[in-house]
């Protein structure tokens, strides 16, 4: 049961971390990170799939071993939420939404940023 519930999350944080490469209002990375760790207690395939993979295994590598997020996507998750919070403000939303938004990403973007840039 146990396993199943690890499984499943760790699909939920996959998919949330593939909607994230398309919408610039999710992060990928944290998302794949938390894939990584519910694979690596719900199914040893999948984890290793994931640490293979060409794209997302670096990802896992770096925040395994440093803690670390490569100067590379802190940008473009930085430039998405600005886009993101740019495409807001264009829609018209209430500023009272807009604000709520921008702190959120204010704090997402301060945490990305904080993390170490790795070896790579």
């Amino acid at each position: 049961m146990k396993r199943g519930l690890w499984f499943l999350l760790g699909w939920c944080a996959l998919a949330l971390g593939a909607i994230g490469v398309l919408l610039p209002v999710l992060p990928t990375t944290p998302f794949i990170i938390l894939a990584a760790f519910a694979f690596s207690n719900g199914s040893p395939r999948m984890h290793r799939y994931l640490e293979d993979h060409r794209i997302f295994g670096p990802m896992i590598a770096d925040w395994r071993a440093h803690g670390a997020i490569a100067p590379r996507y802190k940008m473009i998750a930085v430039i998405m939420m600005g886009a993101a919070l740019t495409g807001s403000i264009l829609a018209g939303l209430r500023p009272s939404a807009l604000a709520i938004q921008a702190l959120c990403m204010a704090g997402a973007a301060t945490y990305v940023l904080s993390r170490p840039n790795g070896p790579r």
